[in-house]
């Protein structure tokens, strides 16, 4: 029996060197980075993202046994003022306040990352096999090597592996880095500076838990797996050929819904989602809000209010200097059934995207028709040059990207597109049936539902007996366009297919989501005729989105195109102004155009006479249908068989 205390610390000194004082070190290291483990109060934070700054008394309030103080702080220009029973709480109010307006992030190692100011946040500091660079440990060294310390030196991998499994070493240790050393050291590798959003994610928001939502073995037994991950009530999913690349683009997805982070290349190219540079992104939709606020007189119009408001800009290549609002539109309805046209004088379709693209074509007429003009000055102006051989060609560089300010009806608009039976952090698996499927509007209402009907065309008797006019949702629209493009069948008899550049959305935007059912569902279309393609759009949301209006959608939408000085507003009900008469966008106005461009009366159907147009339509249809994603439903025929007077 040994008593005392002298003996038993006898005993440490054996184990100290049996271990190569590898157990001396870790205690050493330990010491130096373990308190960075507690969370830093808001005055530190402060101070390490804007050190000097001055707190100024501002009041004093209150009776002497309860006294309130008011203590303020200037920071970017703006000050903020704090109060509490005490002068430091009210200090520590201002920091909070301060930090709230430009930190997004719940401690200082986390705002040191977004104002990227991290040596390698690509670091996995989660797994307890992780690597650790010599570079990040070496921050920890003394700056004078004394006797004291060289026994401490230099220190290796294995030891802090050692010691973060004892420890736990978190993200935090990187807040005490010095910055002055970065580049005394060589420059991380490729595969150390990418940037892992899982681990990200999970350094912002720990113990979250992935599930496979599906498994599906493809052409070829390639498989595609579907990871969903829940974040702050919210969820997000990832597609993949594996289930990392699959929770890489889940964590991706939550990244930059949350904190507006972006790491696209983490992403291989093969399912990489193109995004639009933000603040390019950001520029369109301020232009677009500012040209509907000048439309509406500042919104106090009554034709303001809107649920869903979408607009075309014009660019020259990304220069955003040269943009210009070409159409603007809002309204989230459907025409009556009852009030369908056989003479094309009805707007069908009075969702915000269908009427701007159709604002759009009117745009394209404007332009063409310039070239009617005797004058060289109007051809000029064109964005069309005419071509010798006939026909026109789109001028160098021109761009068009597509502002909406919510995601697309249809699968593009299921943010969380599966149906979520069970909670996420449990193991079951959650299959969805209608993946990427067709979907149609509900008329005179809102919503979509999954196509049902396996006949490729409705019947005007059946729908003016009652039955429901099938719609095709905005999501579907837009994926046709990404093929067949924006001009329509009329217009591809003078050019060839207008593609948008990019899509801007402005809430309910999903990365991997709305890549996928806009591009990815024809991946199988097979080879395309020569000018047409598989469009890859540029995707983006907006740093700052408006709040969606609450209450009930107007009855109404409206339109503008740039060269017309008003609104156009449209019943959506019937179709038509609210006048009674027929709108500029309606079917019958394009033909009456188109004719004019034409020249020559025709002996066959206009549409028909863009025959490759139409070849392309059918292949496009008959890849859906390959895909199992449902038949596109047409509107009857009849309302295209109208004729013009001339």
């Amino acid at each position: 029996i040994i008593q005392g205390g002298t003996p038993s610390s006898k005993r440490k000194r054996p184990l100290e060197e049996g271990n190569n004082g590898h157990f001396c070190k870790l205690q050493l290291i330990w010491k130096k980075v373990s308190w960075s483990v507690t969370p830093k109060n808001a005055l530190v934070q402060l101070h390490e993202l804007k050190p000097g700054l001055q707190y100024k008394m501002v009041s004093q309030t209150g009776p002497v046994h309860a006294p309130v103080f008011a203590v303020a702080v200037e920071v970017n220009g703006l000050t903020f003022e704090g109060t509490g029973p005490t002068k430091k709480k009210a200090k520590m109010r201002a920091a909070e306040l301060a930090l709230k307006s430009f930190v997004q992030f719940p401690n200082a190692c986390q705002a040191h990352f977004a104002m990227g100011n991290c040596i390698n946040p690509s670091t996995d500091f989660t797994s307890d096999q992780a690597d650790f660079p010599d570079t990040l440990f070496k921050e920890f060294e003394p700056s004078t090597h004394s006797e004291d310390f060289s026994v401490y030196n230099p220190v290796n991998n294995e030891l802090l592996s050692t010691a973060y499994r004892h420890g736990r070493l978190l993200c935090h240790t990187l807040d005490l880095m010095g910055h002055g050393k970065q580049n005394k050291h060589k420059m991380a590798s490729k595969a150390e500076s990418e940037k892992n959003p899982v681990v990200l994610l999970n350094e912002l928001r720990s113990g979250l838990r992935y599930v496979c939502l599906s498994e599906t073995v493809e052409k070829q037994h390639i498989k595609s797996f579907v990871m969903a991950v829940r974040v702050d009530g919210r969820t997000f999913e990832g597609s993949g050929r594996s289930k990392k690349l699959a929770k890489g683009q889940a964590a991706q997805a939550a990244l930059q819904a949350l904190f507006n982070i972006r790491l696209p290349s983490h992403i291989p190219s093969r399912s990489k989602c193109h995004h639009l540079p933000q603040d390019f992104a950001d520029s369109v939709y301020q232009m677009v809000a500012q040209k509907f606020r000048e439309l509406t007189d500042n919104f106090t119009s009554m034709h303001a209010r809107h649920k869903t408001l979408a607009g075309i800009v014009m660019t020259k290549g990304l220069d955003i200097r040269q943009a210009q609002v070409i159409v603007l539109s809002s309204g989230t309805k459907c025409i009556n059934g009852e009030y369908i046209n056989d003479q094309g004088l009805a707007v069908n379709d009075c969702h915000a995207e269908i009427v701007a693209r159709r604002a759009f074509v009117h745009f394209l007429y404007s332009q063409l028709e310039l070239h009617l003009s005797k004058r060289r000055e109007d051809w000029e102006r064109s964005i069309f040059v005419r071509l010798k051989e006939g026909g026109y060609r789109l001028r160098e560089n021109i761009l068009f990207h597509l502002y909406v300010s919510t995601s697309p009806c249809g699968d593009a608009r299921l943010n969380s597109p599966y149906e979520i039976t069970t909670d996420l952090n449990s193991s079951k698996h959650i299959v969805r049936k209608y993946r990427g499927h067709l979907r149609t509007k509900i008329e005179s209402g809102e919503g979509t539902i999954p196509v049902r009907c396996h006949n490729a065309a409705q019947t005007w008797d059946g729908v003016l007996l009652g039955e429901q006019l099938i719609t095709m949702s905005c999501t579907d629209k837009i994926a046709r366009w990404n093929i067949l493009g924006l001009q329509g069948a009329l217009l591809s008899s003078f050019i060839e297919p207008m593609y948008l550049h990019s899509i801007i959305v402005g809430s309910l935007y999903h990365t991997g989501h709305l890549s996928r059912v806009m591009s990815h569902r024809v991946e199988d279309i097979g080879q395309l005729p020569a000018s047409y393609r598989r469009n890859q759009l540029l995707l983006s949301g907006v740093s700052h989105a408006d709040a969606r209006q609450p209450g009930k959608s107007p009855s109404f939408s409206v339109n503008w195109i740039v060269g017309n000085a008003d609104l156009e507003v449209i019943n959506a009900t019937t179709g038509k102004r609210t006048c009674g008469s027929p709108s500029r966008l309606c079917k019958h106005m394009f033909f009456t155009r188109w004719a004019k461009l034409h020249g020559k009366p025709l002996q066959v159907e206009a549409k028909l006479v863009a025959q490759t147009y139409q070849s392309v339509k059918q292949q496009l249809f008959k890849a859906f249908q390959k895909a199992g994603l449902g038949t596109w439903v047409k509107k009857p025929p009849e309302q295209d068989q109208f004729l013009l007077t001339v």
